[in-house]
């Protein structure tokens, strides 16, 4: 049950952090699943990394990992920019 709701959250952040930066991304839904995953990882490692977190604490919240996915999405586009030709 943790995996699916950890699915559905990772939606739900990821779909977040696209409205919040907008533009052309590829993939669906199942992207933008992993963004969110991707995006509250970063948060947690960055939130033990700076102390908020502890180990065995619970983990980073939905603003925390709205603003990973943000990170995330921003990495992804400056490395896979479309080349103009």
């Amino acid at each position: 049950m943790h995996i699916i709701w950890s699915l559905i959250v990772g939606l739900f952040v990821g779909a977040i952090a696209k409205l919040v930066m907008p533009g052309k991304d590829p993939g669906g839904f199942i992207i933008t699943m992993l963004l969110g995953i991707g995006g509250a990882v970063l948060a947690g490692f960055l939130g033990r990394a700076l102390g908020i977190y502890h180990a065995g604490d619970t983990g980073p919240g939905i603003v925390a990992s709205i603003l990973g996915a943000l990170i995330v999405l921003g990495i992804y586009r400056a490395v896979f920019r479309p080349k103009i030709a």
